[in-house]
């Protein structure tokens, strides 16, 4: 019987998880990683925040603990036979850094949309990666079949005591290096290794320490399946924090997060980009968007409840950041930090407008104006301007509307933030019968030609917009004229072009400016 047979879900608790964590043997390849201040993060907080430095491991992730944890307790058998995982970051570099060290053969399988930095991460270790299907489901699925073919050795990404138990020595460190008192642990949580394997730990040796789960709210899965009492399958997930994009959680780690994690927050894209700027500005380090979630839960969580003089620990848990989203973050940061707010705004078609709109803004600085031309009596706007507060946002729309202004606030739009802003001043009046829709592309050859060969010959594309974020996945608004008679054709088309469509015919930001 190996160390983790004699568990099944339900049955691991808090000290058999430190058991395993003592036990482990993750140091002969993981670090332990520094406790690093965050000094303006704490300033603005005003509380203590300390960063447990994950993204200082070798492969810049925690994943390194639990996979070398798992792969050193192989019996001689399996060993031999090598391993296999599914994933699309960082646990794939952790499980090829731990074959490496250990001398085993490990297989990798990763969607073909996976970046290709990631991939030669692997390879350059000695791993053999395959590429297969577009999605993380449909790598996870061809390397079980592979697995059963093989013989191999399964390292689940987070499921599994010996990997849970490996990250759970994070929190062993943590006790070593916070001294002063009760504080609180935000841990970022995907599909809850990490987050499990700390709060055992933890709760094992210091109940008074909290543990804040920290997720996306729009890849909550762990907080959905804590709602309804048993783990649930989203049908989407958000593929900006992708670290943490995960559709079910683990049955090991439900139930140790269900019994031990003592509270919850969620962020959103504009949050966490925020978070990687701040984390930028105290350390110089650049997260990947899940090593931020943490940050960006703390500085939340504090705010909303007015928490002042504490100790708060975040954990930022990788750096594998691709270089082309940081365009990206950079956009986002300053809505993020409630340090700008993006309006449509309505202003008469007529000489000397301009100037008395910006009369009315005041001092505030101007970030972004967007406008073209057109023979109407009013043109609409998308301007952009910096905040001195976060209040200030309600107060400024609350002057333009007094002025008589037209406005409606975007600042929260994601289509107009992802697409709309780029594409104002292309009215089309005669596009009849449009239908808007946002489409969710993998990132690889041939997924925009497999869309328009699904595409029905009589369908025009009226508007297109597309932007590489440097992520597996890319985001398409696209408007395509449909008449009523075949909306039944269209619906079907919808069906089974394969890729996650989303109605924004009746968004207000593509309403107010494209059409």
């Amino acid at each position: 019987m190996t160390q983790t047979q004699e568990f099944t879900p339900g049955s691991l608790g808090a000290q058999d998880v430190l058991r395993l964590a003592l036990t482990s043997k993750v140091y002969r390849a993981a670090v332990e990683t520094p406790l690093s201040a965050a000094p303006g993060i704490s300033a603005r907080s005003g509380n203590t925040v300390w960063l447990k430095r994950e993204d200082q491991q070798p492969i810049f992730s925690f994943k390194l603990r639990g996979a070398y944890n798992k792969m050193s307790h192989l019996t001689p058998e399996e060993a031999a036979r090598g391993v296999i995982c599914a994933s699309a970051g960082n646990h794939a570099q952790g499980v090829a850094f731990a074959a490496q060290r250990l001398g085993l053969k490990a297989v990798i399988v990763m969607p073909v949309t996976t970046p290709e930095i990631k991939v030669q991460a692997c390879r350059v270790r000695g791993a053999e990666v395959i590429l297969h299907g577009d999605s993380f489901s449909d790598a996870e699925a061809h390397a079980y079949r592979l697995q059963r073919e093989s013989g191999l050795t399964f390292v689940h990404p987070y499921d599994d005591p010996l990997v849970l138990a490996g990250q759970g020595t994070i929190a062993l460190e943590l006790l070593r290096q916070v001294d002063n008192g009760a504080y609180t642990v935000f841990v970022p949580v995907g599909g809850g290794g990490l987050i499990a394997g700390v709060a055992g730990v933890m709760k094992a040796l210091r109940a008074d320490v909290r543990i804040v789960g920290v997720e996306p709210d729009d890849s909550d899965a762990m907080y959905q399946s804590l709602r309804a009492g048993a783990p649930v399958r989203l049908d989407t997930v958000g593929i900006f924090v992708d670290g943490v994009a995960v559709k079910q959680v683990g049955a090991y780690t439900f139930d140790l997060t269900r019994r031990l994690v003592d509270d919850w927050v969620r962020v959103n894209t504009d949050e966490v980009c925020a978070a990687i700027k701040d984390v930028f500005d105290d350390t110089r380090a650049v997260m990947e968007p899940a090593g931020a979630l943490a940050v960006a839960g703390l500085k939340k969580y504090a705010a909303e409840r007015g928490l002042r003089g504490e100790t708060l620990v975040a954990l930022t848990c990788g750096a594998n950041m691709n270089f082309d989203r940081l365009r990206h973050v950079a956009e986002r940061t300053e809505i993020g930090e409630q340090r700008e707010a993006t309006l449509a705004v309505t202003i008469p078609e007529r000489p000397g407008s301009f100037r008395e709109f910006i009369e009315v803004i005041g001092p505030r600085t101007i970030t972004e104006f967007n406008y073209r031309y057109a023979p109407r009596l009013e043109a609409r706007v998308f301007v952009g301007v910096q905040l001195r507060s976060p209040g200030e946002r309600a107060e400024l729309v609350d002057t333009l509307s007094a002025y008589g202004y037209g406005v409606t606030d975007l600042t929260d739009n994601e289509i107009a933030k992802v697409h709309i802003r780029h594409m104002v001043g292309g009215r089309a009046p005669e596009a009849t019968d449009e239908r808007v829709y946002s489409f969710t592309f993998p990132e690889r050859p041939g997924a925009l030609l497999e869309f328009l060969t699904h595409l029905h010959a009589g369908w025009n594309i009226s508007l297109f917009h597309y932007r590489n974020h440097g992520s597996a996945h890319g985001r398409v608004l696209a408007g395509i004229q449909v008449p009523g008679e075949d909306l039944g054709d269209f619906a079907a088309f919808l069906r089974g072009v394969g890729y996650p469509a989303t109605d924004m015919t009746g968004n207000p930001a593509y309403r107010l400016f494209l059409t």
